[in-house]
């Protein structure tokens, strides 16, 4: 990995980079944060994390549940609040980033249980699927900060979009999801093929582009549903964002773009991509946009700035992994 490292919070006495380092083993102190409505098994879940912890000596962990009215973020907080070292969240991509809120720019660590149907925070930071191999990772205080974007004073890990990808999002049905998982995405992107091309500003770091586009992504990471590698040089800690022109210009490309979320498959036609730190998209008309998945109110443009090394996160220790992902045993 390259890019930023940041020191190891205060408490630890080491001059080593915290990306490479194994803090100290005393106990912590942790909270769950959980969406009851995505996770099932919350009984079985609660045992497995407090059984985990108290084998390693830790105390038992807070209990948070999200609401409609809360989804993660007031409850991210209280845990700072009450002095947690570490998160812990099981839910979707929209749970993971509404804890990321109230976690960004402190010193706890989000630890990721996935329980959604995307889950593209973990899927890109090598985080198994499994809760308890999950649970491990913090256990074995494998701790790296990434960045995180800012949006409308809102801020997302993965992904902003707007266009295409943003529609799709807002219309994918939710019991589809839950049941085909990218394929409802598929379904949802064929009610849009009809749709204009939009006619875009792209500003990067003070170099703009116009072009015509369905869809401009910017990513912090690269990996998309399904396993579809878009931006493949995306790294979550060098200070920058990747941002993807997306253009289909005929039924091939959109049958090779629509074929490779299904399968996974890492080329997508017709993108161009450039990365930079300060990124302002102009659309000529009002267009869907997303954060994470999340659809947020529609506009003509999407300014993102960059946070760099403001997330702390639990991963796999540096000589399991010598970058987030290389060396971690593959999600699918």
């Amino acid at each position: 990995m390259t890019g930023h490292t940041r020191v190891v919070p205060p408490d630890h006495e080491t001059h080593e980079p915290a990306a490479e380092q194994r803090l100290d083993r005393s106990p912590l102190r942790s909270a769950v944060i959980v969406n009851p409505n995505r996770v099932e098994g919350l009984d079985e879940l609660r045992a497995t994390i407090t059984d985990r912890l108290a084998g390693d000596g830790w105390p038992a962990p807070a209990w948070l549940e999200t609401t409609a009215e809360d989804p993660g973020t007031g409850q991210a907080r209280q845990a700072v609040d009450d002095g947690a070292e570490v998160v812990f969240v099981s839910g979707g991509d929209g749970t993971v980033r509404a804890v990321i809120e109230g976690l960004v720019g402190t010193e706890v660590a989000l630890a990721i249980l996935p329980g959604g149907t995307g889950n593209l925070l973990a899927t890109n930071l090598g985080v198994p699927p499994n809760p308890t191999d999950g649970i491990r990772l913090a256990l074995e205080r494998g701790r790296r900060a990434i960045d995180v974007g800012v949006v409308d004073g809102q801020v997302f890990s993965v992904m902003a979009g707007m266009g295409l990808d943003a529609a799709m999002m807002e219309d994918a049905p939710t019991a589809l999801k839950a049941k085909a998982g990218a394929l409802a995405y598929v379904v949802s992107a064929l009610k849009h093929l009809a749709d204009d091309q939009m006619h875009v500003e792209v500003t990067v770091d003070g170099q703009t582009r116009r072009r015509r586009a369905r869809t401009v992504l910017v990513g912090n990471v690269g990996r998309l549903q399904a396993g579809t590698n878009l931006l493949p040089d995306a790294e979550p800690d060098n200070g920058q964002m990747e941002v993807a022109i997306v253009a289909p210009r005929n039924l091939k490309h959109w049958v090779q773009l629509l074929w490779g979320v299904v399968r996974g498959k890492s080329r997508v036609p017709s993108r161009e991509v450039v990365r930079g730190t300060t990124i302002s998209i102009v659309s000529d008309r009002s267009q869907p946009r997303q954060l994470d998945g999340d659809v947020i109110d529609p506009s003509e443009r999407l300014d993102v700035s960059v946070r760099p090394d403001a997330l702390w996160v639990c991963v796999y220790q540096p000589d399991e992994s010598t970058d987030l992902t290389e060396g971690a045993p593959d999600p699918a």
